[in-house]
């Protein structure tokens, strides 16, 4: 299978490990000349938090999902690594919850492989369904590659 479209989501507990998925993607995608859609999805409450923090307008017709996301430190540290790399991408923002938006957002652009990030449970939270790269691994239209930050990764 040739990959086209590479979906890489972002949130908000990705901030320490957008080194791991920046290089996670472009060895995916640099060898298949995929375009990334590099995508963050927000709750309803971290999105308003967002726009305080930027300080943007909340009722202006300006402020869409997209243009808060290519604001965010997270994307803007992942674009820098994907420009440096020579990789295609697009900035998409989202409101709603990450799971399932995360899966919704993979099947709205018909990506060939989701990549997300996540963190090392424990036996019981291994056991208990909900979170959101569990929710991706076990939803989405494609295959997906889950990146844990150095530090879990270490602890093996």
């Amino acid at each position: 299978m040739t990959l086209q479209t590479i979906l890489l989501a972002v949130g908000p507990g990705d901030a320490d490990r957008t080194e791991e998925l920046a290089e996670t993607v472009i060895e995916v995608a640099a060898p298949a000349d995929a375009t990334v859609v590099l995508a963050h999805v927000f709750t309803q409450d971290e999105y308003n938090e967002v726009l305080e923090n930027l300080e943007m307008d909340a009722e202006s017709d300006q402020v869409r999902p997209d243009e808060v996301a290519s604001r965010h430190s997270t994307i803007r540290k992942i674009q820098q690594r994907l420009d440096e790399a020579g990789i295609d991408y697009d900035v998409r923002g989202d409101i709603g919850d990450h799971g399932s938006t995360i899966v919704e957002l993979a099947t709205g652009v018909a990506a060939d492989r989701v990549v997300v990030g996540g963190r090392r449970r424990s036996p019981t939270g291994k056991a208990v369904f909900g979170s959101t790269a569990q929710e991706v691994l076990l939803s989405s239209p494609c295959p997906v590659t889950f990146v844990r930050s150095a530090e879990d990764a270490a602890e093996d």
